[in-house]
């Protein structure tokens, strides 16, 4: 598997391809903010809009390729407020069905914790469907529990699910934020 951080242009051109794991993965049960069945080019076109915020730093997405398709990928979205700049947001992280059990999403997840080190980020955040599969890497990869929030998004299927909040300290822990970070 080939990992890369494309830019704007470069997710634009991948946006068919990444629709496709998007539409796989809302198929194949996952909450990732999707209803069933979702149209190709409703998840083209949100792929689409991706990309000024790629262009603007706001987003970082990783692209895992097996040579001829897209088979995962995993976002950063790094907040605009200054009080706000020493955490980010983990999202969308998706594993095409035909490419789980290998660990990509491992893979993936440790390419984004380190990209956050390295842009200087020290807290990880993100939010699951409580009780998804999804769970169990994030709870062997070191993230903690923060809580629970009942009936918070509808799954596929449009049934409301509980979702749980998960955190994770990464990089070196520093009491002030007052230079902005450069990303």
């Amino acid at each position: 598997m080939i990992v890369t951080r494309p830019d704007a242009a470069r997710l634009e051109a991948v946006s068919e391809e990444l629709a496709d794991l998007l539409i796989d993965t809302v198929d194949g049960g996952a909450s990732v903010g999707f209803l069933a069945p979702l149209d190709r080019a409703a998840a083209v076109a949100w792929w689409k809009e991706r990309a000024a915020a790629v262009a603007t730093g706001h987003l970082a997405v990783w692209t895992a390729h097996d040579g001829s398709r897209t088979v995962g990928t995993v976002t950063l979205a790094f907040p605009d407020k200054p009080n706000s700049r020493h955490r980010a947001e983990l999202v969308k992280l998706m594993v095409h069905r035909d490419a789980r059990g290998q660990g990509l999403g491992r893979r993936l997840l440790a390419v984004a914790e380190r990209a956050a080190v390295a842009a200087g980020v020290t807290l990880l955040h993100l939010d699951t469907e409580t009780d998804s599969p999804a769970e169990r890497l994030y709870r062997t990869a070191g993230w903690t529990v923060a809580g629970v929030i009942p009936d918070y998004a509808a799954n596929p299927s449009g049934v409301l699910r509980p979702t749980t909040l998960y955190y994770k300290y990464v990089g070196a822990r520093t009491e002030s934020v007052a230079s902005p970070l450069t990303r």
